[in-house]
């Protein structure tokens, strides 16, 4: 990109104006006014060079607006760069709350709970099973976003369930505390505080957008079942 760039300025760099006004290319030159035609993209002006190598006022202006719009249009390549390196647009991926899924969330009979720690949470779906106990293992499927809505993370596209100990400090307090009180069964999702998520934050990857450090974060969770527990209560 910066070679392209600089290609793309270099008849109007210092070194071009340098060559214009040596004696040689003066001489060349002599009392004849030159036109010098150029193009970039579908955009064509003509500048007038008198032999004093001098550019009139109007050379000047447009001089700065093609400036303007190289640096414009190059920084639309770069923006959309890195905008495609972080995972920008969101890409069409699997998700537990579909779009019936985030009207049904949008309705205000869906109510938010709010627990002591700022922790947020609204029931997709409540479970008919057991809650998991502190400390034991639980799998679940889950999809992790931004506030914007974009997935930094997802256990279905990796293909399979996350396992872990719950209240165990394996997982982000805010998933510790909230997964608690589920049912195996269930889904609901998280409003996750800064104070609750990731404290050093995570750095943005191809496919994944950038989460600042102490950042709110959602996750959606599926608790599919706690292994052993289930089958106590068969």
């Amino acid at each position: 990109m910066a070679s392209s760039l600089s290609s793309l300025l270099l008849p109007f760099g210092s070194s071009f104006s340098r060559s214009l006004s040596s004696p040689t290319h003066q001489s060349a030159l002599g009392d004849k006014i030159h036109s010098l035609n150029i193009r970039c993209s579908n955009l064509e002006f003509k500048a007038n060079y008198l032999k004093t190598g001098e550019c009139n006022d109007g050379l000047n202006l447009r001089r700065r607006e093609m400036i303007g719009m190289v640096l414009g249009v190059s920084g639309t390549f770069i923006d959309s760069f890195d905008a495609k390196a972080a995972g920008l647009p969101p890409e069409d991926k699997p998700r537990l709350c579909d779009d019936a899924c985030e009207k049904e969330l949008e309705n205000v009979c869906v109510p938010m709970v709010t627990t002591e720690s700022g922790l947020q949470y609204k029931d997709i779906k409540v479970g008919d099973g057991p809650s998991p106990p502190v400390g034991f293992q639980v799998a679940a499927n889950y999809v992790a976003m931004v506030p914007s809505g974009q997935i930094f993370d997802s256990s279905l596209e990796k293909g399979q369930l996350y396992i872990f100990r719950v209240g165990a400090g394996q997982v982000i307090k805010g998933l510790d505390e909230g997964i608690l009180s589920m049912k195996a069964g269930g889904k609901r999702r998280f409003y996750i505080p800064g104070p609750l998520a990731f404290p050093k934050g995570l750095t943005s990857a191809p496919g994944r957008p950038r989460v600042a450090p102490n950042s709110p974060v959602v996750f959606d969770v599926s608790l599919e079942y706690i292994p052993g527990l289930e089958l106590d209560e068969e």
